[in-house]
């Protein structure tokens, strides 16, 4: 059996810090389950790791379902929470409801919508129909960086009241968690501290109830963006460019492949296939 959502609020009620990691496909979601991850969480960010966008804002509903599928397929314990893509809830309650399903129908076990009290009308009527919510706060890749870029949120007194007004909101809405992205860490206590829901953060400091990261950003194989937030276990990106690099020396020398490398027929056969062509 995997986790559930209740399992996932209990671990903040008995003080346990809560694991996410943010992946894609099959392969990488195998090894992250290996773990016993708490949460595998299928975000929109693939258009930027996976499909090379400059944001999340192209990204499509068939999109997330087939990565939701293939990280739903690696699921073993942990749970799977799917990324709304951006105008798949903001057009309207139907439109949010029904595309919910679908990454329900993907193999989702719950949805993340971003924004506050703007959502939580629409939040609402998804719990309603039993399709668990995660919220996201603070940062919102799919909207923030349109009109302020990559800033931190939670900086001034107006600011934060409005997260924490936000956050109150969501968890009035029926959310099980938030994500806070990019929120000032004093800011992120005092949410985490008001809230009877795990806070899970991303570059909003070691007061939430638990923590993501990108499985990429953390293993160094995507570049393009590099937030400060992101701590490097590995630097695959340079392992993975050497070893590319061997791989095509070897070929363009002829050390690859070697005998061990192919297959052979029976001498016999050979034998036999030799005269039979021959004759």
């Amino acid at each position: 059996m995997h986790k559930s959502v209740k399992d996932i609020i209990e671990k903040k009620k008995l003080g346990q810090k809560i694991s996410v990691i943010t992946a894609y496909d099959y392969t990488l979601a195998s090894l992250c389950e290996r773990t016993g991850i708490d949460i595998l969480l299928v975000g929109d960010s693939a258009g930027m790791v996976m499909l090379g966008y400059e944001n999340t804002v192209p990204v499509t509903m068939e999109q997330m379902i087939m990565f939701t599928e293939a990280v739903s397929r690696a699921r073993q314990s942990s749970l799977v929470v799917a990324d709304m893509p951006f105008m798949s809830y903001q057009a309207s309650i139907s439109d949010a409801i029904a595309n919910s399903g679908r990454l329900v129908k993907a193999g989702a076990d719950a949805v993340k919508l971003e924004g506050g009290k703007v959502v939580s009308k629409t939040i609402s009527a998804i719990v309603e129909t039993g399709i668990p919510v995660m919220g996201h706060i603070g940062f919102q890749p799919q909207t923030t960086a349109l009109s302020q870029g990559y800033k931190v949120q939670g900086k001034t007194e107006e600011t934060a009241v409005t997260l924490i007004e936000d956050a109150k909101a969501l968890e009035e809405a029926g959310v099980f968690s938030i994500v806070l992205e990019m929120v000032t860490s004093e800011v992120a206590k005092i949410i985490s501290e008001s809230v009877s829901i795990p806070t899970i953060g991303i570059g909003s400091g070691r007061f939430c109830d638990g923590q993501v990261l990108v499985i990429h950003d953390m293993l160094g194989m995507y570049e393009k963006i590099k937030p400060k937030f992101v701590k490097q276990y590995l630097s695959l990106s340079e392992q993975i460019t050497k070893a590319v690099t061997s791989y095509k020396s070897e070929v363009e020398s002829g050390k690859f492949p070697a005998e061990e490398n192919w297959f052979s027929m029976d001498r016999v056969e050979l034998d036999r296939l030799i005269r039979k062509i021959g004759s």
